[in-house]
């Protein structure tokens, strides 16, 4: 059986946070499990150190230093086959990360995945994504304009089936397993980033190592806050943490 590692990056969201942490126990008591929290005010990580009572390892970090460089704290412990990087918004309900590793055993090719995330009251998420586009991610930020829409569509892959395992270009932070070696490899996130898009960055590198892909066939439930659509200063940061992006990988109208 693969060894099996998952990182939450925590910050002022403890009942939360610890939902995730139980329901990752529940039903995956052998992983070894990485609480790392961002300096939050509200004391979360030092609740989540007495509430799991050794059954995570809880990381109190001195300072915020963001989503991709908290994640990255847990790179020389790890010992693992493969490493799942959830958000602290995450249920899980089912053997999920087992099935999702005893997956990728079967397809070596493949080095990062994520399944189908499900709101709270059962609905799908389009979370899968092509390569990042401006017009493609314009559309995310303005939904249900209609000039917009085709180019969502396309940068959602809503014009694909992706009822069965499909290879996508961007794995969502919110929920992926990438293979332990190649994450320790790449050095994970680029620290560079302090939030946002740090995902299409990390799995472009991943795409360096192998494929990536879609598993529909396992899910979890996500109940994915989206500041940037509607809080000025997290879209704020999302633009630049975009312009990094575009510098980096290449600029797409489309």
């Amino acid at each position: 059986m693969a060894k099996i590692s998952a990182g939450i990056v925590t910050y002022n969201d403890f009942e939360e946070a610890k939902l995730a942490a139980d329901t990752v126990l529940q039903y995956c008591p052998e992983a070894a499990l990485y609480m790392i929290d961002n300096a939050s005010a509200d004391g979360t990580g030092e609740k989540l150190q007495t509430a799991l009572q050794g059954r995570a390892k809880v990381i109190c970090l001195p300072e915020n230093i963001g989503f991709g460089k908290g994640h990255n704290t847990v790179i020389p412990m790890l010992e693992s086959d493969y490493h799942f990087v959830l958000n602290p918004d995450i249920q899980v309900n089912s053997d999920v990360l087992q099935q999702m590793c005893a997956w990728m055993d079967d397809h070596p090719e493949v080095v990062m995945a994520t399944p189908q995330l499900f709101f709270p009251d059962g609905r799908k998420q389009n979370l899968p994504r092509r390569v990042p586009s401006f017009l493609g991610l314009l559309a995310r930020q303005v939904p249900g304009f209609s000039p917009l829409q085709r180019f969502d569509r396309h940068y959602t892959m809503l014009d694909e089936d992706l009822s069965l395992p499909h290879e996508i270009q961007f794995c969502t932070g919110s929920f992926f397993c990438m293979r332990t070696e190649v994450f320790c490899k790449m050095g994970g996130f680029d620290p560079g980033y302090f939030m946002y898009v740090e995902d299409a960055d990390i799995t472009r590198k991943a795409m360096q190592y192998g494929k990536v892909f879609l598993l529909p066939q396992f899910g979890a439930v996500h109940a994915w806050h989206r500041n940037p659509s509607r809080d000025a200063k997290h879209f704020t940061m999302q633009l630049g943490s975009m312009m990094r992006y575009f510098k980096r990988w290449g600029f797409r109208i489309y």
